[in-house]
């Protein structure tokens, strides 16, 4: 049976995972929104507690160390720490409205097989929560930038392979999607 976290170890992987996600990240403002979280995040972390925390991370194998040149020493996350840090921010997640649209629509296609049914309809449900309008059962249409939500949760669900994002610039029935989303043009 897995031990549980300490807050302070829920606090470093969110920290590492920040770092991978400002790696992951294109956008100067998203980047600068890790970067505050993360900080705020330090800010309440006790330096002994953090001592302890990080060799009870170690020795549970959310972490590995690698030794550098300059004798310092990099925390990484291993495959199970990213597991884990993924699901501090997974219910936390939402799609930020803009003051402007840009006319664009964000759709998500998939096709996930029946033996991954749990992770198929994890994925629906995570899309119903960011607002998404279902437009077939494996169809979903936002008309927000997204796509950092949505490799998230993709890589959460290891489900690359299953999953399509697409851009496009106009929909056959848009004005049912204007009037769903309140959007004026």
């Amino acid at each position: 049976m897995p031990r549980k976290l300490g807050s302070t170890q829920k606090k470093i992987l969110i920290l590492l995972f920040g770092g991978l996600a400002l790696g992951l990240s294109r956008s100067p403002k998203t980047s600068f929104q890790i970067i505050k979280e993360m900080k705020k995040e330090w800010n309440w972390i006790n330096q002994q507690n953090l001592k302890r925390a990080i060799k009870k991370l170690y020795e549970s194998k959310l972490v590995k160390e690698k030794e550098n040149p300059d004798g310092t020493v990099t925390l990484i996350l291993t495959e199970k720490g990213k597991e884990k840090a993924l699901t501090y921010n997974l219910d936390e997640m939402k799609i930020e409205k803009p003051k402007a649209w840009d006319k664009k629509w964000r759709i998500v296609l998939f096709d996930v097989p029946e033996k991954a049914r749990k992770t198929r309809d994890a994925f629906r449900q995570h899309l119903k929560q960011l607002n998404f309008y279902e437009f077939q059962k494996s169809v979903f249409i936002h008309p927000y930038d997204c796509k950092d939500e949505i490799e998230y949760l993709i890589e959460f669900y290891n489900a690359r392979r299953f999953i399509r994002f697409v851009v496009a610039d106009s929909l056959d029935n848009e004005l049912h999607l204007k009037n769903h989303f309140n959007l004026r043009n």
